[in-house]
């Protein structure tokens, strides 16, 4: 099949329905860490129900995301991509109608469910409809806009907020939806199923078990007590995961163990799992502190880290073509660490303190150790493996960093010492657990630099 060129009007309508439908999942994620403060008043939500909110979704999506990948191989990637874009915009219209945490917490992770359907076929659909000379641009765009949309959501999440409802943040994915199934089925040509592909279900049943164990014994453990029925039967559960990799070991599982052969691949996932392990639970914990501890407005919470976004936006490109020419071993190892420092900053947050002294000096630092590690990590983990597997290399670190992402808002609250708390607890308190988070954050990721100084080798695979 002969794809259509990227200045067409299909080709530009495929790259639309991509980016509408992928851009839902991210502006959703990043929005809605501004709207948790005002989520917490009206459902009365402690801690664990706002952990919960967030992992509920990080969980589900990161144990069905490569599972997800191979649905578009099996049933065609229209299909696929329709399906996902369809139940995402369903499940964020539940998730604005609910009246309880539990409500949302499941209606949260049906979400990810849909994006993990929804996320692989959405770069899936311009490697089958765009025209092979013109798929590089097209991935091109698709990383730009959705950079766009992620960066978006803490300003257009806290407008929302502050202007109409946090049921906003989910009601605008509905249109997002609708427009992006209109352009897939206009632009997208139908593609079949391949013969020969089979489902993994056992592999990502005994993850989606093991990590929702894990998540909820992090999460449930210190307020119902960690000998609690529950909680035991959570621990049990968690040990899932001892069978996953026996089950990955049988031919056309969903991961590949030979990939981890290669010690640049083991090392880029180690530093993305600690480094992104720090970074959500960072990202989770500072945006409630700036609203309950320092004062701001939903919208000035989501400003603040508008210079990380910038910063990001300007300084990626740079830091990706100097470790194409020199290699990724060096940022991989200084990145992390500048991030650490960004995070040790933000022990200057205090209660009434000012953005420009407080705020803004971690928000620089760590949006420049940020430019400095995304880039070169993803150049670092396609060229650790063959050609052949760069699709499933990148998929497998991208389910590592939701996973990370999960883990780490379940958990380092939890060391800090902010799990367990109700719906109000007193700012001095919350105050105390963030520094004390920002700590934990920052030696994930000094950590995670230590890994790649390790075994990041250059631009070698592997």
């Amino acid at each position: 099949m002969t794809g259509a060129r990227l200045g067409t009007s299909q080709g530009r309508g495929v790259v639309l329905a991509s980016v509408l439908g992928s851009g839902m999942a991210f502006l959703d994620g990043t929005a809605l860490t501004v709207a948790l403060p005002a989520l917490q008043r009206e459902l009365g939500a402690s801690m664990a129900g706002l952990q919960w909110t967030v992992d509920a979704f990080l969980l589900t999506l990161s144990a069905f995301l490569l599972l997800g990948g191979t649905l578009g191989d099996v049933f065609g990637q229209r299909r696929i991509f329709v399906l996902g874009v369809a139940w995402f915009a369903a499940a964020s219209a539940v998730c604005g109608l609910v009246s309880s945490t539990l409500a949302l917490t499941v209606a949260r992770a049906s979400q990810g469910v849909a994006a993990a359907v929804l996320l692989p076929g959405s770069l899936a659909v311009l490697r089958t409809a765009i025209a092979e000379e013109d798929q590089g641009a097209a991935i091109g765009a698709w990383a730009g806009l959705s950079g766009v949309t992620t960066a978006a959501g803490p300003l257009l999440g806290g407008w929302l907020v502050q202007s109409v409802s946090w049921r906003a943040i989910f009601f605008i994915n509905v249109p997002m939806g609708a427009a992006a199934i209109w352009a897939a089925l206009r632009y997208l040509p139908p593609t079949p199923g391949r013969s020969g592909v089979r489902l993994d279900v056992a592999g990502a049943s005994a993850a989606a078990l093991g990590i929702g164990g894990v998540t909820f014994a992090l999460i449930e453990g210190p307020a119902r007590g960690w000998t609690a029925p529950p909680v035991v039967a959570a621990v049990v559960g968690g040990a899932a995961l001892l069978a996953f990799i026996p089950l990955e070991r049988r031919p056309g599982a969903m991961l590949p163990l030979s990939l981890f052969r290669s010690r640049t691949f083991t090392a880029a996932n180690l530093l993305t799992l600690s480094v992104y392990a720090g970074l959500g639970s960072a990202m989770f914990l500072l945006a409630l502190t700036l609203q309950k501890v320092v004062g701001y407005s939903p919208l000035a919470a989501g400003a603040a880290l508008l210079p990380v976004t910038v910063l990001m936006l300007l300084l990626s490109p740079t830091a990706g073509r100097l470790s194409q020419r020199f290699g990724a071993r060096l940022p991989l190892s200084l990145g992390p660490a500048v991030v650490g420092l960004g995070l040790l900053l933000f022990l200057r947050v205090h209660v009434q303190g000012r953005y420009v002294t407080d705020v803004l000096p971690g928000a620089l630092v760590f949006a420049v150790g940020l430019a400095v590690t995304v880039a070169p990590l993803t150049q670092a983990v396609l060229a650790a493996v063959d050609a052949s597997y760069a699709g499933v290399a990148s998929g497998v670190n991208n389910a590592v960093a939701r996973l990370a992402g999960l883990l780490g808002v379940a958990a380092v609250p939890w060391a800090a010492g902010l799990t367990g708390l109700g719906a109000s607890p007193p700012p001095e308190t919350l105050l105390l657990g963030f520094h004390r988070a920002m700590v934990f954050c920052a030696v994930l990721s000094f950590a995670g630099g230590a890994v790649a100084a390790w075994g990041v080798r250059g631009q070698s695979a592997g």
